[in-house]
């Protein structure tokens, strides 16, 4: 398949700081349709504030140049992005008493298309959704993340990813605290996502999500930065060997960056 010479996603120069402090340093990202992009790096690197602020949190101070399909969308508010096709997938989900599962995702397809989507579309895609996710029916009626598991959290994650299918989706470490079949079935949905043209944009802390979700490109993230890039191999030299062995800085071409 020949590559769409436009990505879906890019990002230039993004600079993000915080009570006048510098967290994210100059970040440019490219990610073309279908393609899984792993994000690597030590705690308190930057990486959650580079999801966050791509997705216009307003508690940073963020510049630099955000696009997708080619369209700037870094002078829009967080839901515009949203209705643009960024969906943030969030590492602690809150929890929102009163309101149910069901009645978010139905909101949210509405604001999406400008419509309501037809009561018997709408059961069928949920239905489609978390038969997928190995989720029993009656979750559509529970209040969001009220008394859910990390497990049960991080599914409601995806099974909005799928619902809503957005064009490229920020995964903020989206495998923490998940036990083995809660991974294997998140990274479930997530393949099948990037699977339909979805650009994947995946923080996370460990490779082990890496053995269920294959990234295309691996980039090592610290001090606010991109620092090296490289194919999937590069996150099992990570879990080998860790961060302290990658020192400077470097421009190194691998894909998307």
């Amino acid at each position: 398949m020949t590559k769409q010479k436009q990505p879906i996603f890019e990002c230039r120069n993004i600079r993000v700081s915080t009570d006048e402090k510098e967290i994210v340093k100059g970040v440019d990202l490219k990610v073309f349709p279908g393609e899984v992009h792993a994000v690597m790096g030590p705690n308190g690197s930057g990486k959650s504030t580079l999801a966050s602020a791509l997705a216009g949190h307003p508690a940073y101070d963020a510049s630099g140049e955000i696009y997708i399909d080619g369209k700037p969308v870094h002078p829009l508010a967080p839901h515009e992005r949203a209705h643009a096709g960024l969906f943030l997938g969030f590492q602690y989900p809150v929890a929102v008493p009163g309101v149910t599962v069901s009645q978010f995702v139905k909101s949210a397809l509405e604001a999406k298309e400008g419509k309501a989507p037809s009561l018997s579309a709408f059961r069928k895609q949920l239905s489609d959704a978390f038969k997928m996710l190995d989720v029993p029916m009656d979750f559509a009626s529970r209040y969001i993340n009220d008394g859910f598991s990390g497990g049960e959290k991080k599914r409601l994650e995806i099974l909005q990813l799928l619902l809503l299918q957005p064009k490229i989706a920020l995964l903020d470490e989206i495998d923490s605290g998940l036990d083995i079949d809660a991974l294997k079935l998140v990274s479930k949905g997530i393949n099948h996502a990037k699977d339909t043209g979805m650009g994947v944009v995946l923080v996370t802390h460990y490779q082990r999500i890496l053995d269920y979700v294959k990234p295309d490109f691996v980039h090592v993230f610290k001090d606010g930065r991109i620092v090296k890039s490289g194919g999937p191999e590069q996150a099992l030299e990570l879990e080998a060997k860790g961060y302290e062995w990658i020192e400077e800085p470097s421009r190194q071409a691998a894909g998307g960056v």
